[in-house]
């Protein structure tokens, strides 16, 4: 059994906070593309966009992870909470990773630390929406509430 909670009273308010984070990170991949226009695709240099460092592959990574974060949002039914848990820890792992080569000439997505930072966040925004905002049948909202109580 699942220790996240099913049916969680807050769970439209977790939902929306999913579909905000998405719409960030669309704008945010929007805005990348304005300001990085014409440049090379995987470019480092000093191009920010919202205080953060961006290029247009980043720009188009953002861009399309907010597209499938909103898309999961709209459809909701439970595929909203896979896959903000799976992009969240995709996020998490991605802010580590640049965070490793943040300083070399391996970041190719052009990261500063406020980029890993904001990143981290988003991540952990998604793990906390993807953890809470599971919903089921009153069956399994009482069995999780029961083994709850057990502990």
């Amino acid at each position: 059994m699942a220790h996240n909670p099913v049916n969680h009273p807050a769970r439209p308010v977790y939902r929306a906070i999913g579909g905000l984070t998405g719409l960030y990170l669309v704008a945010f991949g929007v805005l990348g593309f304005v300001e990085a226009g014409g440049g090379e695709f995987f470019a480092q240099d000093d191009t920010l966009v919202l205080g953060q460092g961006t290029n247009l592959g980043y720009s188009a990574i953002s861009t399309v992870l907010g597209l499938v974060i909103l898309l999961a949002t709209l459809v909701g039914r439970n595929v909203d909470t896979a896959v903000d848990k799976f992009l969240g820890y995709g996020l998490m792992a991605l802010g580590l990773a640049e965070l490793a080569v943040l300083r070399t000439d391996a970041n190719y997505l052009n990261f500063t630390v406020a980029t890993t930072i904001v990143i981290m966040i988003l991540g952990l925004v998604l793990l906390m929406c993807g953890m809470y905002g599971k919903v089921g049948s009153e069956e399994e909202a009482k069995a999780w509430q029961d083994a709850r109580l057990v502990l």
